[in-house]
């Protein structure tokens, strides 16, 4: 059976015409994805991961085909582009089955498959592995990342609006800051300011939320320390707005700080801004880590900063390109990712100041736009 679109075409077409191309180059024979971030990309199919495996299989010469559960077929009904479905009902015995006809329909039980090897999940790995044998199942992240590293303006326009409904939820956050407060009641503060101000209902991560000594972490998780007077708060927060992501930081003072603490704010202020003058279409990635990195070593705290400059950013908060050393990716217009230099004094204190940009065709776009100077709370 095969479900066919009676909607005017979508930008998923074009997308799944790229991916032909993309599979095509990298002499990949088919690409089977699990649900996630590129399902959706591909397909604008939303199924969470449970029990129960669902795959798509995309092939250069066939139409799509998907291996679900018959309670979600309602979902491929409408769907702007033809998709064979192989539905099965509640006995896993029949998993095994329904598999073997989609990679006997496929053919590609002797070709090369490309999986996302972070995504795919053990158990629809091996049902695959199991239906094709002879197949050799490898990596197509390169592949992936091509076909999503570029944001075309549908898509830009949403992490604007990301970035917009984070902004709005830190600035009504901010008044309920207080000392004696404790990072844990910032956070779900924060969580609820996003939620009114538009984020989608998942927020994209948690927010991060530390002081003090445990700004020093920069992946601190929010606990019941209180604020106290001195303290640098670092507030790393995100909205998502269909599906597409912000994620940016800022530190602020909890009463007067100590030299140490207001100098190395303006190092990686100055970092930051480094960063951000060196982006532009054509450079190699690693330029950017470098500019951002060398102020922060000139300064005397570069073994503090202990993390790469940058992560790509769009339906997943850490995605291509990755902005470190030793990337000599050119960087294209339409790719977007963050800016983050940070120093981490262990057991004192810590301070991060990140920012979401776009390449253009002419340099780049900084999508946010709250200051960032150190800003004194109370």
């Amino acid at each position: 059976m095969t479900m066919t679109n009676r909607q005017e075409s979508l930008p998923q077409l074009s997308r799944q015409d790229k991916l032909k191309h993309i599979l095509q180059s990298a002499a990949l024979d088919g690409l089977v994805l699990n649900p996630g971030p590129s399902m959706i990309y591909l397909t604008g199919l939303h199924f969470h991961l449970s029990e129960r495996p669902v795959l798509v299989f995309f092939m250069p010469d066939k139409i799509p085909m998907i291996v679900l559960p018959e309670l979600e077929q309602e979902k491929l009904k409408n769907l702007p582009f033809e998709i064979q479905p192989f539905a099965y009902g509640e006995d896993p015995s029949q998993w095994e089955i329904v598999f073997r006809n989609a990679i006997q329909n496929s053919k590609l039980g002797s070709k090369r498959i490309g999986v996302e090897p972070r995504q795919l999940r053990l158990l629809e790995f091996r049902l695959l592995s199991d239906a094709a044998p002879k197949a050799e199942i490898t990596s197509a992240e390169d592949s992936v990342s091509k076909l999503r590293m570029y944001k075309d303006q549908n898509e830009l326009s949403a992490m604007r609006k990301a970035v917009d409904i984070a902004q709005k939820a830190l600035m009504a956050t901010l008044p309920h800051v207080k000392i004696g407060l404790t990072e844990q009641e910032i956070a779900i503060e924060l969580t609820l300011q996003l939620l009114r101000a538009g984020c989608d209902p998942q927020i994209p991560f948690a927010p991060i939320v530390s002081s003090g000594p445990n700004a020093a972490n920069p992946h601190a998780t929010p606990s019941d320390r209180k604020l106290s007077p001195g303290d640098l708060l670092v507030i790393d927060w995100g909205a998502s707005y269909e599906g597409y992501i912000s994620d940016i930081t800022r530190t602020f003072a909890i009463g007067k700080l100590e030299a140490e603490y207001e100098q190395i704010c303006k190092v990686v202020l100055e970092a930051n801004s480094a960063g951000r003058m060196s982006t532009k279409p054509g450079i190699p990635i690693e330029v950017v880590d470098k500019a951002a990195r060398a102020v922060i070593e000139a300064a005397g705290y570069g073994k503090f900063f202990t993390h790469r400059t940058g992560h790509g950013i769009g339906m997943e908060g850490h995605e291509d390109p990755y902005i470190r050393s030793g990337n000599l990716m050119l960087l294209e217009p339409g790719m977007t990712f963050t800016i983050e230099p940070g120093i981490y004094l262990p057991g004192k204190n810590g301070v991060r100041i990140e920012d979401d940009v776009v390449i253009t065709q002419s340099g780049v776009e900084c999508l946010t736009s709250l200051p960032r100077e150190l800003r004194q709370l109370m």
